[in-house]
């Protein structure tokens, strides 16, 4: 018995057969092989045909059917994952009236900014958690003003998500948790969002049905099926953005527990138990999978860009040249904790949403030429990034987040032993360390959604946990830290 699980990226499709008894992913493949094309017609435009996913999802089932010789009939369900924020739109045929708007398109920027000025900071917030920004509602509504004629033939708008879920089924539905990264969705209300429907000016009829995170979603059709070389019937039983993916890919269910990856940009993705949102809007804050109307669970995400990126800049310009990652790691770890008072700001990646979308740069503090070398330098770098994520991380612990667990890949910055010790040095929190990713997260979602698994912790009894760290030498980082902190310029 089988389970199937697709991530749907902006970058490729990846699709992976997971073993449903022993939890092992039997065969994954991902397309185009080469990063696919995002359509940029207007600078800060980012757009993709919806038909390229479907195209690759093709050819990825393909590739794990063949490279698995399991039979279709033993797929008992399907789970997506997606690419979030995205804007899919199609006519009462199901046909796509335009290119998909996606996730790092910025022209809906002022549309979300003006309703937030408009309906007000503190209504939206405390209705939306958020600012309506530059998410899906506000892409819309760029569509509305901009192209009114293809607006009036608008049927549904779906998330990319949603779209693969009905190219599967040919049913069109989504999620309270699609909804809330939309900022469709009203916490306060536990309803669509109608204050911002009223506002655009959007039909309410425009939303899809809507149904359970965890459940039936649609069955896949013969039409698909055929393209597809899957089984008719087989049942889409779960649909998360990316990040909650993740999140699940990584058990990470309930309160005070923390999803962090940390390649180029940096996320840390925690669970908040009771409804609430930072009156500054330094995070985006979601129905987490497992939301439901009798249980509070919010995804509070924060996105640092400038993480990773900074540490390959200092393999590319200040260690010795060929070294490794591994070396480099080495290296930096024949300096102190702390970096005997190094400190680097790792903001040189553009304006920072946990800094108040200021783009205050990266920087030096503390160098002596007499004390100081390369070791020092590459490990206040790491410990530089880690405080960033201790900052945003205090955010949410003002939102009433008490962290205790962090999750994550064992990829990455991750890989690094300085990172991961520093982490859980400076949190508190214990670390743990998975082999994992988001298709077999998808993968594992549809059989708990499906029934197969009673519960998230029947599903995940099998994720191979590589390590666990526990936090140490507390006070010398806390210490690292206040410097690093006094030297972040006044926001």
């Amino acid at each position: 018995m089988y389970l199937l699980g697709y991530d749907i990226g902006s970058s490729s499709v990846k699709a992976s057969l997971v073993d449903a008894q022993s939890g092992k992913c039997v065969s994954s493949a991902f397309y185009p092989k080469s990063e696919a094309a995002i359509m940029a017609v207007k600078p800060g435009w980012a757009e993709q045909d919806p038909s390229s996913w479907w195209d690759n999802l093709k050819l990825a089932t393909s590739a794990v059917l063949s490279g698995s010789g399991a039979d279709p009939k033993d797929i008992k369900a399907i789970g997506i994952s997606y690419q979030m924020h995205g804007l899919v739109c199609v006519d009462r045929n199901l046909n796509v009236l335009r290119p998909s708007i996606i996730w790092c398109d910025s022209r809906a920027v002022p549309y979300g900014q003006k309703a937030f000025d408009t309906i007000g900071h503190e209504k939206c917030l405390s209705h939306l958690l958020n600012s309506p920004g530059n998410f899906t509602a506000s892409k819309l509504a760029w569509v509305k003003e901009n192209e009114p004629e293809l607006y009036a033939r608008i049927y549904k708008i779906m998330l990319p998500g949603d779209y693969i879920a009905m190219k599967l089924s040919g049913e069109v539905c989504t999620t309270v948790s699609g909804l809330s990264e939309g900022m469709l969705w009203d916490f306060a209300e536990d309803a669509p969002a109608q204050l911002l429907l009223d506002y655009y000016g959007f039909d309410k009829d425009l939303i899809p049905e809507i149904r359970p995170t965890f459940a039936e979603q649609g069955r896949v059709s013969e039409a698909a099926a055929a393209e597809l070389g899957l089984a008719a019937g087989i049942p889409i039983t779960y649909r998360a953005g990316d990040q909650p993916n993740n999140a699940l890919s990584l058990n990470v269910f309930n309160p005070g527990e923390i999803a962090s990856t940390a390649g180029t940009s940096g996320v840390v993705y925690g669970v908040l138990g009771d409804v609430n949102y930072d009156p500054k809007s330094r995070v985006n804050t979601f129905a987490h999978v497992n939301h439901t109307s009798d249980q509070t669970r919010l995804g509070v995400l924060l996105c640092i860009n400038g993480t990773g990126i900074l540490n390959s800049w200092m393999k590319r310009n200040v260690a010795p040249e060929g070294i490794s990652y591994s070396d480099m790691n080495d290296l930096a770890a024949l300096a102190p904790i702390g970096s005997a008072g190094v400190s680097i700001l790792p903001f040189g990646n553009g304006a920072e949403r946990m800094l108040e979308n200021k783009e205050v740069g990266s920087s030096i503090h503390g160098v002596n030429f007499n004390v100081h070398s390369k070791a020092h330098l590459l490990r206040a770098a790491q410990e530089g990034i880690v405080f960033s994520f201790k900052y945003g991380i205090e955010v949410m612990e003002q939102m009433g987040m008490n962290v205790s667990k962090i999750h994550a890949g064992h990829a990455n910055m991750f890989l690094s032993p300085i990172f991961r010790e520093t982490l859980a040095g400076v949190t508190g929190a214990v670390i743990d360390l998975y082999d994992t990713d988001g298709s077999v997260g998808a993968a594992k979602g549809a059989g708990i959604g499906a029934g197969i698994y009673k519960d998230n912790t029947e599903a995940f009894s099998t994720l191979a946990k590589l390590a666990v760290i526990e936090p140490a030498n507390e006070s010398q980082y806390a210490e690292a830290y206040e410097l690093w902190k006094s030297r972040l310029p006044q926001l």
